[in-house]
């Protein structure tokens, strides 16, 4: 009996280790490393979906408590689905990855913001604002939380000091809330996403008019003059083996033609953790390096 009660909680704490860091070791700072950040979980009130109070993950970079007159540019990351936004910690290591950028200085530190974008990790509500009453998700990011952080946080509160970016779904929620929000973010980065909404009635209730423009490749063409006086820089990728390449080849093709500043890499891969853990360094770089710290 003691030895199927031990099998019993082996297999246990292998699951949660697998679902934690998806078969990656626990993220660990390196030894160079010598003043780490710190991670921390806020409620989000958001008056989008109700009232309803959303978790979110934040990481204060090294040096925040220190520095009690400093403040800091930020970048929003949004989970895929199914999903949680401790991922980004955990799996992606991408508060290692900052804390190393700083150590070796070669990134100014900034704040990151991981919200929960569901009412559960198998719910999908792509990250947009849905038909239903109530289901702002998109207004919940781009309003709510960006509010609440400015409020809670030492930001920098304006748009070139904020970067918004996700992976898979998060990527497409991303460019959509982007594109809908001209200004509010200085960089839209899209880790692996897509850019035609998937149609869900749940979300779009099959309207036509709701899809398109709820598509980043449809909308692009109405949000670029603003997109361009607000100096919006689009970095985005994806995977060699990844069935969403040929949205994202379409994309870059329409952003050259809009005249919209970007960058799109086509990385060896396909649509994985270990393709966005692998790309997190680049990733945070190309945001860190364009909304500064002023």
């Amino acid at each position: 009996m003691l030895f199927v009660a031990g099998g019993g909680l082996g297999a246990y704490r292998y699951a949660r280790g697998y679902w934690l860091y998806r078969g990656f070791p626990p993220p660990q700072d390196p030894a160079f490393v010598r003043q780490t950040g710190t991670a921390e979980t806020i409620s989000v009130q958001s008056p989008a979906l109700g009232g309803r109070s959303q978790p979110v993950e934040v990481y204060l970079p090294p040096g925040y408590a220190d520095s009690p007159n400093r403040r800091y540019p930020v970048i929003y990351l949004l989970h895929g689905f199914p999903g949680r936004p401790a991922a980004f910690l955990l799996t992606v290591r991408a508060g290692v990855v900052e804390d190393e950028l700083v150590a070796r200085g070669v990134a100014q530190p900034a704040i990151l913001v991981m919200p929960f974008g569901s009412t559960g990790t198998f719910t999908d509500k792509e990250w947009a604002n849905g038909i239903g009453a109530n289901e702002g998700w998109e207004t919940f990011v781009a309003r709510d939380l960006v509010s609440a952080v400015d409020s809670t946080f030492r930001t920098i509160p304006d748009g070139a000091h904020r970067a918004l970016g996700g992976l898979s779904e998060g990527g497409y929620g991303a460019l959509n809330i982007g594109l809908h929000n001209p200004g509010e973010f200085r960089v839209l980065e899209s880790w692996s996403g897509y850019e035609r909404a998937d149609d869900l009635k749940s979300i779009f209730g099959g309207d036509p008019g709701r899809l398109a423009e709820n598509s980043p490749l449809e909308v692009l063409a109405s949000a670029a003059p603003a997109l361009r006086r607000a100096h919006t820089f689009v970095w985005f990728y994806s995977g060699t083996a990844d069935r969403l390449r040929h949205q994202n080849d379409a994309f870059a093709a329409e952003l050259a033609r809009a005249g919209i500043a970007h960058r799109y890499l086509i990385v060896r891969g396909g649509h994985n953790w270990g393709l966005w853990r692998g790309n997190a360094s680049r990733a945070m770089l190309a945001a860190l390096e364009r909304i500064g710290n002023g």
